[in-house]
């Protein structure tokens, strides 16, 4: 794998140290179904500013999807994109972190998901990483054609022989609605030293897409790096979010909630606030601050 990093600011008042550090998924979480943001939301994302507490959004989302959504005003410090795969510093939009596949594993990780008749893309590293190349096995998988449609100018096919491709951020692979997990494990089998992550299709809200990243590679490892880079540790940190993409960053947290339109075996494994329609990041955000030992601090 590549890394490229910076030490990590913050601009806390008086150049005191963090108190806390608030992490929260961005699509079906924060963003609304209308593709706007809570009132609600945004008052109790500026009341932890004021409490000194870090706060981060943590998207599957490349930049060039996020500069889709009117994010600039969003008061949040960091946000960690691609699964993990890059952090900008909020809202100067200087990418302070970046990893990528090496040219060899990219090579390897084809020759698998080719080997397997999967439908897939391949990466370009950060920041172009919204630009991919795809390699289509079967041609009634309509959430795949979608996205190779939503990004035409950024696309390109792949051959039989794609070894040349060189670094990437990251393969995707998309499958039909139904039971992916013979898939999944497969790919986990295949691929021990990835990390290869399931998540529910934004484009449909059924189809399922399996991510290959570097194995340092998702949220909760990548906000375990930014925490440690501001001296705290996982109990004083906060997380919420809506998806399977989520769970490790749920289970990496010190407090962990879930909006209520999650799927309902995730439900059943952390506490439930409102959904993204309801300003549910505003009651957890409430909820943890009913409890944390900082909330007195200023």
């Amino acid at each position: 794998m590549i890394i490229s990093q910076e030490i990590p600011s913050s601009d806390r008042s008086k150049g005191e140290p963090p108190s806390g550090l608030f992490v929260c998924d961005f699509d079906g979480t924060l963003l609304r179904s209308d593709r706007s943001f809570s009132n609600a939301d945004l008052k109790a994302l500026k009341q932890l500013d004021e409490l000194g507490i870090v706060r981060v959004i943590a998207t599957g989302r490349s930049i060039y999807s996020l500069n889709t959504v009117s994010i600039s005003e969003l008061p949040v410090d960091f946000i960690i994109f691609s699964s993990g795969a890059g952090v900008i510093q909020h809202p100067a939009g200087h990418i302070i972190r970046k990893v990528s596949l090496e040219a060899h594993e990219v090579s390897r990780a084809i020759e698998i998901l080719q080997a397997d008749d999967l439908d897939f893309m391949v990466h370009r590293p950060i920041p172009d990483n919204h630009i991919f190349g795809y390699f289509e096995s079967t041609p009634a998988n309509e959430d795949f054609k979608r996205r190779i449609h939503l990004y035409s100018q950024f696309t390109f096919p792949l051959d039989e022989a794609s070894d040349g491709f060189g670094p990437a951020t990251q393969l995707l692979a998309i499958l039909p609605p139904g039971d992916c997990q013979p898939v999944l494990d497969n790919i986990r089998k295949k691929l021990p030293d990835f990390n290869v992550i399931q998540t529910t299709s934004p484009l449909d809200g059924q189809s399922i897409w399996i991510e290959v990243f570097p194995t340092n590679v998702s949220k909760s490892l990548t906000v375990s790096w930014l925490t440690a880079e501001f001296d705290l540790d996982s109990a004083q940190t906060l997380s919420i979010g809506n998806d399977y993409n989520d769970l490790d960053l749920l289970e990496w947290t010190g407090s962990s909630f879930v909006v209520e339109n999650a799927p309902d075996d995730i439900k059943d494994r952390f506490p439930v606030v409102a959904s993204h329609n309801e300003s549910g990041v505003a009651e957890a955000i409430q909820r943890w601050l009913a409890t944390a030992p900082f909330k007195d601090s200023k």
